[in-house]
């Protein structure tokens, strides 16, 4: 049972998708830090100094002056503003992805090699004449 275990725990697919998850994890923190840090200051400042993350419905009818006041108070909330930010930092992590993918599999392509070179002359001669005489047998 524990030979069994052990040689499904180290089967190449599982490894391969646990290299995997644990750079998507890292990838997907990079990703967030370069949305929350250096992109949405950006797009603030463009907007006038918006935050989207303040952005809230208020459904208890009280009025509040920001999204943690409200939730402070147990008020219940529609935070379309954390969703607009998620939104587009899903729209970024597509796009950098797009362009990775892009990228290797420009590089993949690059990599491969030219078309084999032909046969040599004799070799297709040989051939031809193996092929005639498998016809006449």
């Amino acid at each position: 049972m524990l030979k069994e275990f052990r040689d499904f725990a180290m089967r190449g697919n599982l490894v391969d998708m646990a290299v995997g998850i644990i750079m998507g994890t890292a990838f997907g923190g990079l990703i967030n830090s370069m949305v929350n840090d250096i992109i949405m200051p950006i797009v603030g400042k463009i907007t006038g100094g918006v935050d989207f993350s303040n952005y809230f419905l208020n459904l208890s009818g009280q009025e509040y002056t920001s999204l943690k006041a409200a939730k402070d108070a147990g008020a219940a909330t529609v935070n379309y503003g954390i969703f607009i930010n998620l939104i587009i930092n899903f729209v970024i992590i597509a796009f950098v992805m797009f362009m990775l993918i892009k990228a290797m599999n420009k590089t993949r392509k690059q990599a491969l090699p030219a078309e084999p070179p032909p046969p040599p002359r004799s070799e297709t001669l040989l051939a031809e004449i193996r092929d005639l005489l498998k016809k006449s047998a």
